[in-house]
């Protein structure tokens, strides 16, 4: 697929086939994301790979955080639904979760996020086109010390997820603003 093509059609994906994926195909996904640039070359992911009953463990600590934490200071803050629920239930229904950790430093704390982020869009990007859906979790920090000490991660600090699998849906690209909306020229 030519990269703008790529970029076009890449959407979230919250259905996925109850279909595998191999082992061969996630490791090149992961390789994509490694490829990516980062902040003076740090480099900061690492990740973890959930199939199966660690994924469901993973979903499970969600949706139990929502049940213990209804009415969320987070979520008065942001005036809205919670998406914890729905994402938990995408990533039981995907066949794969990818876990992505950083060390845990402050002073690195926005270079890394900004070049985790652009391992995610490579991530993203390579699965679609692959021909498989991927949806970035960002919902898995409410309960990133849970997950941290179930894996025996507690040196790192889990920064976001992505689920990945066929795609059971193809929803239409949403909303963007134009770029004349969002530029200037000096």
């Amino acid at each position: 697929m030519e990269t703008k093509k790529t970029i076009e059609e890449r959407r979230s994906i919250r259905s996925f086939k109850k279909q595998d994926i191999s082992r061969e195909v996630v490791e090149d996904i992961l390789n994509c994301g490694r490829l990516a640039p980062s902040a003076k070359n740090r480099q900061p992911w690492y990740f973890v790979v959930l199939k199966n009953s660690f994924k469901d463990k993973v979903a499970d600590l969600m949706l139990e955080y929502t049940q213990n934490n209804d009415e969320s200071e987070e979520r008065k803050k942001l005036n809205a639904p919670s998406s914890i629920n729905p994402t938990a239930k995408v990533i039981k229904q995907a066949p794969i979760l990818v876990l992505i950790f950083r060390q845990k430093d402050d002073n690195w704390l926005v270079g890394d996020n900004l070049s985790i982020g652009a391992c995610v869009e490579n991530m993203c990007l390579r699965a679609t086109d692959l021909g498989l859906g991927s949806l970035w979790i960002r919902d898995i920090v409410y309960v990133s010390k849970q997950v941290e000490e179930m894996l025996g991660y507690e040196n790192l600090e889990l920064n976001c997820a992505v689920s990945l699998g066929v795609s059971n849906q193809k929803p239409k690209q949403r909303p963007r603003k134009e770029l004349k909306d969002i530029m200037e020229w000096y």
